[in-house]
């Protein structure tokens, strides 16, 4: 599967466009990682614990969008957009979309 945050894939031409293609997941934060978070605000740095979640989410998302995308046929997507926001207090849905295409062989 191609990806691309370009609306094209260098070298390649579009044959069909296959409609939009998504993935999210949501995600509640943990009251361990809260307390750890909240003493690293008193001597500063990453919050690791954070940082790690947000990356198993965005990858989780990115995969159910090109499921998502293999359903409808597609061999690649392009515009390739990810979104978060939060949707409760504590909870945050990261959002991975795109046009999924097949692309002239």
């Amino acid at each position: 599967m191609t990806l691309s945050t370009t609306n094209t894939v260098p070298g390649r031409e579009i044959a069909a466009i296959l409609g939009v293609a998504r993935g999210n997941t949501i995600r509640t934060r943990h009251v361990g990682r809260d307390i750890l978070a909240g003493l690293r605000t008193i001597v500063g740095g990453e919050v690791t614990g954070y940082t790690k979640l947000m990356a198993e989410s965005r990858e989780q998302a990115l995969a159910r969008m090109v499921e998502h995308a293999e359903a409808l046929g597609a061999d690649a997507v392009v515009g390739l957009r990810v979104t978060t926001q939060m949707v409760m207090q504590g909870a945050s849905e990261i959002l991975v979309y795109g046009t999924a295409v097949r692309l002239r062989r």
